[in-house]
C-alpha cells in the first residue's frame, strides 16, 4: 500500500507541476496577444474611451443648443408673421411707401410718370 500511496503523490506533484506550467503559460499567452492588440490599435489610430467621451458629451451639448435655437427661430418666425398679418389690417399698404429720387427737371409730368413706373 505504501507503493501505491508514493506513487499517487508523485503523480499528484506531477499533476499540481503541469498546473502551474498551464497557468504560466496561459499568463503569457495573453500578455503576448494583449501586446499584439496593442500595437494593431496603435497602427489603427483609435481614439481612447476618454477622448471618445469628451466628444460625446460635446456632441450632445451641441444637439441641445441646436434644438433650443430651432424653437427660438420659429417663435421669432411666428412673432414676424403675426406683425406682417396684422399691418395690412391696420391700413396701409403692405409693401410700404414708396421711395421716390428727386425728380430730373424738365420735361412734361407724362414723361415723368413713364419713367417712374407710374
Amino acid at each position: 500500500m505504501q507503493v501505491n500511496n508514493k506513487i499517487f503523490d508523485d503523480l499528484a506533484r506531477i499533476a499540481g507541476g503541469a498546473m502551474g506550467a498551464v497557468a504560466g503559460m496561459r499568463n503569457e499567452i495573453e500578455a503576448q496577444i494583449r501586446q499584439q492588440l496593442e500595437r494593431v490599435l496603435a497602427q489603427m489610430d483609435v481614439v481612447g474611451r476618454d477622448e471618445f467621451e469628451a466628444v460625446r458629451a460635446m456632441a450632445s451639448t451641441a444637439r441641445a443648443e441646436q434644438e433650443a435655437l430651432a424653437e427660438r427661430v420659429a417663435a421669432l418666425e411666428a412673432t414676424i408673421a403675426a406683425l406682417v398679418a396684422a399691418q395690412p389690417a391696420a391700413g396701409g399698404d403692405s409693401a410700404g411707401p414708396k421711395r421716390r429720387g428727386p425728380r430730373p427737371v424738365g420735361g412734361s409730368p407724362s414723361e415723368h410718370a413713364q419713367r417712374d413706373g407710374e
